[in-house]
């Protein structure tokens, strides 16, 4: 059984009761005591918290997996919405939980970008979190209008370079995964654009097509609709190979050598979380991803399914906080 709302709502069934952590962990009394306790984990509902609005398709993975995870656990799985503060609120929420792998993180790029991109943030990620799975990565996307003269990525810096600071892109906000992928592009190709960010992706497409910003840095999935209705048009995926769903949208690294930035998805869990109940988490969430139905899923909104150790998620993890400090600080990205 999934059960979606926020904690406030979840009553008496959720009352009961160097690196990353999961590196870090003691050594053998440590791993003993969590030996038992995995063996008989979870013993009450497990909360997934999700860090955004309901309805999104985070929050639709989230409640397919805790369906499979639920049957296979015997418990309830509650998909818990807390969006607010670029994911601030939810984290901060998770970075409070008891360390038993009862409660459960979503996290996306945004969980590496903040570290560099507030001065202070109300929780660590890497004192306070285990990294579980890394469940995909995915490019993000560039896109102009079907009637822009820009096709290619050649285009693109031919005319910023013909017209310096008179080029515009939105993005979803400022310090946002495609915000701080058009500044990488920008600082490598030593371009001129101006930023213009947008609270949604609706408004951006409705200004993208009525010609008053050049074009949009996105998700594939929600420019989507207005490319397979022809009105928009792909010039590149973020990422240093072409996207398996768009085959026919060059990787800005084919034009710009070395540039790779994709977003991605994965689950963390509290440190200090027994180490033989991290590692009943990690086998059990690659075991449902690997499913038919959750690997359709996810690859369905153009993702490359990674299905990580928490090892390797943790150092991911490691790399992609080094790597967007470092595009945080040369852009000078502030907050909204």
């Amino acid at each position: 059984m999934v059960i979606t709302g926020r904690s406030s709502e979840l009553g008496a069934a959720m009352a009961a009761g160097g690196l990353f952590a999961v590196l870090l962990l003691p050594a053998a009394p440590a791993v003993a005591q969590g030996g038992a306790a995995s063996a008989t984990f979870p013993v009450r509902p497990v909360r997934m918290i999700n860090p955004f609005s309901g309805g999104g398709g985070i929050e639709l993975t989230a409640r397919q997996m805790g369906q499979h995870l639920s049957e296979r656990w015997g418990q309830p799985v509650i998909v818990d919405n807390r969006p607010g503060a670029a994911t601030i609120v939810a984290t901060e929420i998770a970075s409070k939980a008891a360390p038993d792998g009862h409660t459960l993180l979503l996290i996306t790029t945004t969980f590496a970008i903040n570290p560099s991109l507030y001065g202070k943030l109300p929780y660590d990620p890497v004192r306070d979190f285990t990294p579980l799975i890394q469940l995909t990565a995915q490019p993000n996307i560039v896109v102009v209008s079907a009637t822009s003269p820009i096709v290619t990525v050649k285009d693109l810096l031919a005319a910023a370079r013909a017209k310096p600071g008179e080029l515009t892109y939105a993005s979803p906000g400022a310090g946002s995964a495609p915000h701080l992928s058009a500044e990488q592009l920008r600082s490598m190709a030593k371009i001129d654009m101006i930023h213009v960010p947008y609270k949604g992706i609706p408004p951006a497409i409705t200004d993208l097509l009525g010609g008053r910003i050049t074009m949009l840095f996105t998700t594939a999935l929600s420019a989507a609709p207005q490319m397979k209705a022809g009105r928009i048009r792909a010039v590149a995926v973020t990422s240093a190979k072409r996207n398996r769903m768009l085959p026919d949208v060059p990787a800005m690294a084919e034009t710009l050598p070395g540039y790779d930035l994709s977003a991605l998805q994965g689950i963390v869990v509290r440190a200090g979380t027994p180490r033989a109940i991290v590692d009943r988490l990690g086998r059990d969430l690659r075991e449902v991803v690997g499913l038919p139905d959750v690997r359709a899923r996810l690859e369905a909104e153009g993702a490359d399914v990674i299905a990580s150790t928490p090892e390797e998620f943790a150092a991911a993890l490691k790399r992609e906080m080094v790597t967007w400090s470092r595009i945080v600080k040369d852009s000078g990205a502030k907050p909204e």
